[in-house]
């Protein structure tokens, strides 16, 4: 829980209002020797198959807005799925890009670097920095920058999707956490369930 000091970070404006904003968060892929295995290589192509039904579902397109942090493993499937689509997205990061890289992308195994950078080069808009991250968490604080954001826009227009296993993460500001603080701000979820991948 982010202490009381810290102040939250100030939404993105978004306008015009996009028809709904899709916020997403997810396991990152797994590091080399992960003891208990929760986005494992094997299961990449199963995640972004769900992905994409969950988009199927919620009829997403062009009109609507994705907003994730871009880290290796499902955020980066998001992103590359809602690209696929030509759904406008925007990262939002918690630390600086070169930061960011060094702890969210590097190191899972896989290309993710390399496809991170090649999707860096497809956005429209360049990926916003989270202010002043040594303050707090900053992967917490992204969390509520996401929500934030997509909740500027209207409480019916956001949409979470969940890439989750159900259990708590590994520290602050993971996908456990995106899950709770949307169900209590009363945007709608969807869970993809990664234990039946």
């Amino acid at each position: 829980m982010l202490p009381e000091s810290v102040p939250p970070a100030p939404p993105l404006p978004i306008a015009p209002p996009p028809r709904q904003t899709l916020v997403f968060s997810g396991h990152m892929a797994d590091a080399p020797g992960r003891p208990v295995p929760r986005l494992p290589a094997a299961l990449w192509p199963a995640a972004r198959r769900a992905i994409d039904a969950t988009l199927d579902q919620l009829d997403a397109g062009p009109s609507d807005l994705a907003l994730t942090q871009g880290a290796a493993g499902g955020d980066l499937l998001f992103a590359e799925a809602c690209t696929a689509r030509g759904i406008p997205l925007q990262l939002l990061l918690p630390l600086p890009e070169l930061r960011f890289i060094q702890a969210s992308i590097a190191p899972s195994a896989g290309d993710w670097v390399e496809r991170y950078r090649l999707l860096r080069g497809q956005l429209r808009l360049a990926p916003a920095e989270l202010p002043d991250p040594d303050a707090g968490d900053a992967f917490e604080r992204c969390n509520r920058w996401l929500l934030d954001t997509a909740l500027g826009s209207g409480t019916p227009r956001m949409h979470l999707i969940g890439l989750w296993n159900g259990a708590a993460g590994d520290g602050p500001g993971g996908t456990a956490h995106m899950m709770s603080e949307a169900r209590r701000r009363g945007g709608q979820v969807t869970w993809i369930d990664s234990r039946r991948l």
